[in-house]
């Protein structure tokens, strides 16, 4: 009896080494798949939007998103971008080709990046970030569907909702990042 209960308590031991074993390796290949070591490279993975740009948070679709570009805020003020909620952590890639612009850190946005569209007619504003994706840099060009970040609530965005806060400005003529007038990203994300 006792070497019975013995085998079925190595058993139960063994197949549980195994399965934390197992989980550990999947999340090494999930992380190892997100991780991007030097730019520019371009992701297939994640869904293509309907719309004239790629939605930035890998894995969100064009259901998920929701209309509140003219939310008010405080201080009388609208939202003016589109919140994209998703888990801390998630890949947020650029939403078409261009260069990366700006990165910056704010109070109220936090972790931010400014990438200009090739034209540098526009420029498509990334907040509330967790981090940069490895070696990003000013000048960068990247392709549409390269990773350049990961979703977070740094900047004023609350501790328990991670989101990417996404807006698109068309450039004054003077072509300063941080101006612009705001455009409604929810038509171009979701072609609606």
């Amino acid at each position: 009896m006792k070497s019975t209960v013995s085998f079925l308590i190595g058993c139960v031991v063994g197949a549980t080494s195994i399965l934390l074993y197992l989980q550990n390796t999947q999340k090494l290949a999930i992380a190892a798949e997100h991780d991007t070591s030097r730019l520019p490279v371009a992701l297939s993975a994640g869904a293509v939007s309907p719309g004239e740009l790629r939605i930035p948070v890998m894995g969100v679709g064009a259901n998920e998103l929701r209309r509140d570009f003219t939310q008010p805020r405080g201080g009388g003020r609208s939202h003016g971008a589109i919140d994209i909620r998703a888990p801390h952590g998630t890949p947020v890639i650029a939403a078409l080709d261009g260069t990366i612009r700006k990165l910056f850190t704010s109070r109220d946005g936090g972790i931010t990046i400014y990438q200009t569209d090739p034209e540098e007619e526009k420029i498509y504003y990334y907040a509330h970030l967790d981090r940069y994706a490895r070696g990003l840099r000013e000048g960068d060009k990247v392709a549409r569907g390269t990773v350049i970040g990961y979703v977070g609530t740094s900047g004023n965005a609350p501790a328990g909702a991670p989101h990417l806060h996404f807006a698109v400005m068309k450039l004054p003529p003077t072509k300063e990042w941080w101006k612009g007038d705001a455009i409604d990203p929810y038509p171009l994300l979701t072609g609606n």
